[in-house]
């Protein structure tokens, strides 16, 4: 009988200890969980995931580094309300980078989250994370007018120009 106890008490610890684990490394705002969705057509005030329509609009994306910094080409793009773009993403930088669609006040907090946990795991249907040389696609729907960016929030990236702007008419 102490033996079950035990186990109760053990299970317990690791599942209180797993949930505490999962709230810091997505932050207590909830960015990661209940804004971006994880996977789920959740709306945000930048949109929602794409449901990979054969109809989205394919934007190529380059992550790439120079002697002038960090940047994305092209750095702006300007969408229709309701549009769902299929981006292409190709780093061919020499560096690790992001592509990670937000609000800039989103990217900015999560930025500092990143600088704090520079190996922060994602799984978020608005964010990709690619290695030198790597490609792969990402869908989204710009549901509401705005001015939202795709940032890369590896600690120094944002701050050496790697960020660019998206307005949603």
């Amino acid at each position: 009988m102490r033996k079950v106890g035990i186990f109760a008490f053990a299970v317990g610890a690791v599942s209180a200890a797993t949930l505490a684990g999962a709230a810091s490394m997505h932050g207590q705002d909830g960015m990661h969980g209940m804004e971006a969705g994880h996977g789920h057509r959740a709306e945000t005030a930048y949109g929602r995931p794409g449901d990979g329509a054969a109809e989205a609009r394919q934007i190529e994306i380059v992550l790439s580094e120079s002697d002038q910094g960090m940047h994305y080409s092209p750095d702006h793009l300007a969408l229709d309300r309701g549009t769902e773009v299929r981006f292409v993403l190709h780093n061919e930088g020499a560096l690790e980078h992001e592509f990670v669609i937000g609000t800039a006040a989103t990217n900015e907090a999560h930025a500092q989250d990143m600088g704090e946990n520079p190996d922060m795991a994602h799984a978020d249907p608005n964010a990709a994370r690619l290695q030198p040389g790597e490609s792969t696609t990402l869908s989204w729907q710009f549901t509401e007018p705005g001015t939202f960016e795709y940032a890369c929030l590896i600690p120094g990236h944002r701050e050496a120009g790697m960020y660019g702007k998206i307005i949603v008419k």
